[in-house]
């Protein structure tokens, strides 16, 4: 029998196979999936701060480790209400700016209740962040502008999302995210 965490990293892990590199979300995962350079962090902490403190310290660790290209944190028991989520994300991001690592890394969000600003609860829109667990995806920037730089047309990958994401239907979203963390 697997603990939370190990079922919080599981489903992460299976959500980044399946959804973000099987129906190619982020045509620039894949590479890094596949050779290992995806660090997974999972944390059992539930208090703002100690929240805060786990993302601190998976922000200094691929600052310091350059085989580690992104790191998802995955908050496994902490933040199941979207609004708490983004005060976390904001205070993340605060701290990548008090450090002065804006510029070398870059956050990116995905929560299970993921909802765009001006956008209905159930669009199906809303699944192209939405994650089984609550995730800050930390990235490096440089590696951003190299992996954009090479598509051929970055611009158009949300568009691309939203209309695959709304073409799968909603039945298709809730199914598929269920199944992840049963």
């Amino acid at each position: 029998m697997i603990n939370d965490l190990e079922r919080a990293e599981q489903a992460t892990r299976q959500w980044l196979q399946e959804v973000v590199i099987g129906l190619n979300l982020c045509p620039f995962a894949r590479r890094e999936f596949d050779a290992g350079r995806i660090h997974f962090a999972v944390t059992a902490e539930t208090e703002l701060e100690a929240l805060l403190m786990a993302f601190a310290t998976e922000l200094s660790r691929i600052d310091k480790t350059p085989e580690i290209e992104t790191t998802l944190v995955i908050f496994a028991n902490a933040v199941p209400d979207f609004h708490d989520y983004l005060d976390l994300l904001d205070m993340a991001q605060a701290w990548l700016e008090e450090r002065e690592l804006e510029g070398i890394f870059q956050l990116a969000s995905f929560h299970p209740r993921y909802q765009f600003a001006d956008s209905d609860l159930d669009d199906e829109a809303n699944y192209t962040n939405r994650s089984p667990f609550p995730v800050i995806h930390i990235l490096r920037e440089d590696s951003v502008e190299r992996a954009v730089a090479s598509h051929p047309d970055p611009a158009a990958i949300p568009e691309r999302n939203i209309k695959l994401a709304r073409d799968k239907g909603l039945v298709f979203w809730k199914e598929l995210m269920a199944g992840l963390v049963e």
